[in-house]
């Protein structure tokens, strides 16, 4: 493992004595920058509950760093709060506990010491439940899933999506396209639907991919069948809310984001973005994004500035859109777009004004940023293969394809790569997850959970 430490700093130095007129000065100094310091803690507040009052309602803050759901407590892939190492040691980050877990890509939920993800084993795809602090099997929920005669999992059986769990329940979603409610704490059967047979879902060859998503007491999912693009279901009892649109599903994910103060969903489809009303279905906008096969698979990303960035793969490329709101109607504008960044089924990441992700298709896949204003290419670095990652601390966490970790600070001139270790033999496309200061990794075959504080 290589390892760049940081330089020690100096401590301050110790002072002389001082007269009465400049301690008198001191203090008066001090007593102002108190003063300063109080109003300035007074602003971030009011600052903190406006932010606060403007978040969309289905999305909740995360409470003792949980991470419920694919991306995160606000599907972005970013951690608040997290403090991590400067470095490693030479043997990489410390493990905590490792175990064997069967073939899938589904990340990992973690929320109140547990975590969730799926995995699948002959004919079946099981949701488990572990501990957290120990890896241990608390519960298991095991359906039939055996693979439609028009699907080619050659790239991997999957499952592919990753669990959704909220105050009493997790959702899942899984290869063939069934949508199953499970207890949180037993693992029962709440309610179940096949997207396919009963909603005549879009058929993917490689596997339904999409990761539900909770807003207010709906549980909402991509399907792709006509006159049902995009479903929302009653978290309690299954029952269908809404179903709307006529648009061919992809293999993304949806968010929700708030434009101008309304809640929008927005949804990577399979050859459009579009923006509808999260209680009704109803369109709000859309805007063309095409690629072969509809493999738009790298979740969105959106910026408080209103500017929405896309890409995918297999000739799509990148683009942002700036979605504005006036009355009851929403203006897209396309700011740029072009094919220099292309991003297969890895996530991005924005920090600033920079879009972070891996980009090509075939063969090597380069780590870039690009300007989301602009477009223009700041930086490609290819000490990675291509790469999943997250950001926590003012720095990225990265996992290769090859199975290698690193711990990264972006920069608007390059990547500084600060420690790097081989963690995962075999394919690794799974995102990792951050809770606090641990980190839950897995491969098609190994699960495992490192500390990074």
């Amino acid at each position: 493992m290589k390892c760049q430490h940081q330089a020690q700093g100096k401590g301050p130095r110790s002072a002389g004595p001082r007269s009465a007129a400049a301690r008198s000065a001191a203090a008066r100094s001090a007593a102002a920058q108190s003063a300063a310091a109080q109003s300035a803690a007074a602003q971030s507040a009011a600052w903190l509950l406006l932010a606060l009052l403007f978040l969309p309602s289905g999305l909740t803050l995360a409470q003792s760093a949980d991470w419920p759901q694919w991306g995160g407590p606000q599907r972005n892939f970013k951690t608040p709060g997290a403090r991590l190492a400067a470095t490693w040691p030479e043997a990489g980050p410390r493990r905590l506990w490792q175990r064997e877990l069967g073939d899938g890509f589904s990340a990992i939920a973690a929320e109140g010491g547990k975590l969730f993800t799926m995995y699948r084993k002959s004919e079946q795809e099981i949701v488990i439940t572990l501990d957290a602090a120990t890896g241990k099997t608390l519960w298991e929920y095991a359906y039939d899933a055996p693979f439609w005669k028009e699907q080619d999992m050659s790239n991997g059986t999957g499952p592919h999506a990753t669990p959704l769990v909220t105050d009493a329940y997790v959702f899942s979603t899984g290869s063939t396209g069934k949508l199953h409610c499970l207890n949180k704490q037993t693992g029962k059967l709440i309610w179940a639907h096949d997207l396919f047979k009963e909603f005549n879902g879009t058929v993917r060859v490689n596997g339904y991919s999409s990761s539900p998503i909770a807003y207010k007491n709906t549980v909402i999912v991509q399907v792709g069948g006509p006159g049902a693009a995009l479903m929302a279901f009653n978290q309690k009892d299954g029952a269908v809310v809404w179903q709307k649109q006529d648009f061919k599903n992809s293999t993304s994910s949806p968010i929700l984001i708030n434009v101008d103060g309304q809640e929008q969903l927005v949804a990577f489809m399979w050859g459009d973005i579009v923006g509808v009303e999260p209680a009704s279905g109803a369109l709000l906008w859309s805007h063309p994004h095409q690629t072969e096969f509809g493999l738009n698979t790298s979740t969105p990303v959106w910026g408080e500035d209103n500017l929405l960035f896309v890409s995918s793969a297999y000739g799509g490329g990148s683009r942002v859109i700036k979605l504005t709101r006036s009355g009851d109607k929403t203006t897209v504008e396309e700011v740029w777009a072009h094919g220099m960044m292309r991003v297969h089924f890895s996530n991005c990441i924005r920090v600033g004004e920079l879009v972070f992700g891996s980009s090509g298709d075939f063969g090597p896949a380069p780590f870039m940023a690009i300007n989301v204003k602009t477009g223009k290419i700041a930086w490609r670095d290819r000490s990675l293969a291509r790469a999943n990652l997250l950001y926590a601390d003012g720095r990225f966490i990265l996992l290769d394809e090859d199975g290698h970790l690193a711990l990264a600070t972006p920069t608007p001139e390059g990547l500084k790569v600060n420690c790097k270790t081989e963690l995962l033999p075999g394919l690794t496309w799974t995102a990792p997850t951050l809770t606090g200061t641990k980190l839950y990794v897995r491969n098609r075959k190994t699960i495992l959970a490192l500390e990074l504080g």
